[in-house]
């Protein structure tokens, strides 16, 4: 069975013929967004944390309750179950939204299987929404058989955002894994570092990012936490941010916090010390 759905998975990977409805949906999506508040607001850079995930607990807990309450209350369960069905299709609409938003900066086999994940999702949600309709016309049955479907069917979609998300690598933190050195290490001489330049160097296998800005030195992780970009491609802001060249996520040089989504998680920040007019760099302490 896991080999079965594996192979499923990897077939809508390859489904290049999602890449034209893929592409229009990801523009619309990220032109609807593309506002500071509107982005970080969706991608949860306010909350330190993606916001997805969080909030698809919120639909599909109601809706696994209202046939929870379907199954174990009977009849004098069904006012409960109905506004169980309702808390859930409200809460789905900040769910999808968010969602898109993560969804509209993944590319290729990444995105296919989002955007079927997606379209799974919003089917559930609208056997949900029929599910309602009919509990609310006095029709028990009908409604417990559409929101045992949808939730089936949100089930399967459920599924294909966990491969994304623990398989896939998509909103994890891509410098959870970094093992920063903690003692002083010579990296770089102070004279070839330009204003507002970005240089990249290596810290004992991590790589670490320069920037010379109003005459300070600062050093971040030079891997985006958002989707691992290389923050030296990047480029240095009037505000004293640096932004990721893949998805424009803003980081502020003097401690790395996440200003601006997609990215949600702050990016390590690093020690700097000038000694005999070289750079030396340290983990800063957590």
């Amino acid at each position: 069975m896991r080999k079965l759905i594996e192979d499923v998975i990897d077939d809508i990977g390859k489904t290049s013929s999602l890449d034209g409805v893929c592409g229009k949906t990801a523009g619309l999506v990220s032109r609807a967004t593309s506002g500071d508040l509107v982005k970080n607001a969706l991608s949860g850079t306010w909350f330190g944390h993606p916001l997805h995930p969080a909030l698809s607990d919120l639909p599909i807990g109601a809706w696994v309750m209202a046939s929870a309450v379907d199954v174990t209350m009977g009849r004098s369960g069904a006012g409960a179950a109905r506004r169980l069905v309702a808390l859930g299709l409200l809460s789905a609409v900040p769910t999808a939204w968010s969602g898109w938003s993560d969804w509209a900066d993944t590319y290729g086999p990444t995105q296919r299987v989002g955007y079927v994940h997606a379209v799974g999702n919003a089917t559930g949600a609208a056997l949900q929404a029929a599910s309602w309709v009919a509990r609310a016309r006095g029709r028990r049955g009908a409604g417990m058989a559409l929101s045992g479907l949808g939730l089936g069917i949100t089930a399967c979609a459920a599924y294909l955002g966990g491969h994304l998300s623990f398989v896939k690598g998509v909103g994890v933190n891509h410098t959870a894994f970094e093992e920063p050195a903690t003692e002083w290490t010579d990296v770089e001489s102070l004279s070839v570092l330009g204003e507002n330049e970005l240089r990249r160097v290596t810290v004992k296998g991590v790589p670490v990012v320069l920037v010379r800005h109003d005459g300070e030195v600062y050093a971040l992780s030079a891997t985006c936490t958002h989707a691992g970009g290389p923050l030296d491609e990047g480029k240095v802001l009037p505000n004293g941010c640096v932004q990721c060249p893949w998805h424009g996520s803003e980081f502020r040089l003097s401690d790395g916090e996440a200003v601006r989504g997609p990215a949600s998680v702050d990016e390590p920040r690093w020690d700097v010390k000038i000694d005999s007019g070289r750079v030396l760099v340290r983990a800063a302490a957590s």
